[in-house]
């Protein structure tokens, strides 16, 4: 982000001596992107960053992938992850949730290519200090809320917040448990982790990085850190021997889909910046203050686009009048995704295009290039003269092909291929089976 923020104690210079109130000086660090070339800000440290007293090895678990091959559309039930052995995820009363789950090491792998990873965890448990030294964070908080710590400051995240997490920033989750205030219901997280920096889009900013009057959101809407954090602030002693963890490239015995894990130990806990200031920081920002745009006639994907990444893009759907021409089809017509797969994660609402498919809340669709999409048959003729969609997805378009991990694998419905032909009578519910969901 280019809007500059100020935090704490800062000195009036750049790379001038900074001290603290006993004349020690503070350890100056410059976090930026590209080499010097791009957005950056400047910690105030009261420890030196680069100290580690030890390091380890972390296993970060299966990242490995597998080709979707034979090309097929699919339809993923997340919502039927961590659910505990013999738990219902269809059941009134609500699935029976795996315990002891944090956000960090609890994500399991959905899909993922060279340029991006999809992840979903249900998390009940406070993660370790972590951070990603591959790429930016993109957290979607679908149900729940947490409160986040960083080395900026900290968040309260809630139901439909974005978090963008700067690559490198040590953060750890919080999740809200039953007894905490405001808790409503166990924290679901959407994980977009990237092989490079996540922003809004170009086409949204202008030349010196301020966002343009067109955009579905500006400035006003983004939440910063509040800070500064502090170790005594969180309840742990600043001099205390700290545990990291950090996700890398890598390759080897360790490694998984060609990612490795550390285990830093500092001698001091790194909650530790007294003051920063800069242009490159964690912000959230809430899918409730994106303001849709809309037509006479139905647009295009790209006027839903929130946030971008290196060969990848993210979107979203939220409640909105839709087309008002008096021969409008409100529904998407059908297209081929040459270029990009469409990965649509659905959250809330009902999602028209889709009925009939077996798609609902959890679930997530992928639509490959080199398959044309598009509704259910009916959902054309059952659109037309509706006037106003309640719907919230998040739609994730890579530009090249993305793999099945291990949670994709898991939750595969093995059917949606096949529901277009089913619903023109070419085969009874289940008669998809034939379709491979390795």
């Amino acid at each position: 982000m280019a809007y500059y923020r100020s935090t704490g104690d800062v000195p009036p210079k750049r790379h001038t001596q900074h001290r603290d109130p006993q004349g020690r000086l503070y350890s100056e660090e410059l976090m930026g992107e590209e080499g010097f070339s791009s957005d950056s800000s400047l910690l105030y440290h009261r420890n030196i960053p680069s100290a580690v007293a030890d390091a380890r090895v972390w296993e970060l678990g299966d990242m490995s992938t597998v080709p979707n091959h034979p090309l097929l559309p699919r339809h993923l039930k997340l919502h039927d992850l961590f659910v505990q052995d013999g738990g219902d995820a269809g059941a009134d009363a609500g699935p029976a949730l795996e315990q002891g789950v944090d956000v960090v090491t609890g994500r399991r792998l959905v899909l993922g290519n060279a340029d991006v990873r999809l992840l979903y965890v249900v998390a009940d448990t406070p993660s370790p200090l972590y951070r990603n030294a591959i790429g930016d964070e993109c957290v979607y908080v679908e149900r729940g809320g947490a409160r986040v710590e960083t080395v900026f400051g900290s968040f309260q995240v809630a139901e439909g917040d974005y978090l963008i997490l700067p690559r490198a920033t040590t953060h750890r989750w919080l999740p809200l448990v039953e007894g905490d205030e405001g808790f409503v219901e166990p924290l679901r997280a959407y994980v977009i982790e990237a092989n490079s920096h996540i922003g809004p889009p170009k086409r949204y900013l202008s030349r010196f990085g301020q966002l343009l009057e067109h955009a579905p959101y500006c400035e006003r809407d983004l939440r910063g850190p509040q800070g500064p954090l502090l170790a005594e602030d969180v309840g742990a002693d600043p001099a205390a021997p700290t545990e990291v963890l950090v996700k890398h490239r890598g390759s080897g015995e360790h490694s998984s889909g060609g990612l490795v894990g550390t285990v830093y130990t500092y001698p001091y806990h790194p909650f530790d910046v007294v003051g920063w200031d800069g242009c490159l920081y964690p912000y959230a920002f809430n899918i409730a203050d994106f303001e849709p745009i809309t037509g006479r006639v139905h647009q295009p994907p790209p006027v839903h686009q929130v946030f971008e990444g290196n060969n990848f893009v993210v979107c979203n759907f939220v409640p909105r009048k839709v087309d008002y021409h008096p021969l409008a089809v409100p529904v998407p017509y059908y297209h081929s995704n040459v270029d990009s797969d469409e990965i649509m994660f659905y959250v809330d609402g009902d999602y028209e295009a889709r009925k009939g498919s077996g798609i609902g809340k959890g679930s997530i669709s992928v639509h490959p290039g080199g398959h044309a999409h598009g509704p259910q048959p009916g959902a054309t003729e059952a659109s037309l003269g509706v006037e106003y969609f309640d719907e919230t997805a998040v739609m994730v378009d890579t530009f090249r092909p993305l793999e099945l991990g291990e949670a994709g694998r898991a939750v595969d419905d093995g059917v949606y291929a096949g529901s277009w032909n089913r619903a023109l009578g070419g085969g009874a519910e289940g008669s998809g089976e034939v379709f491979s969901t390795s």
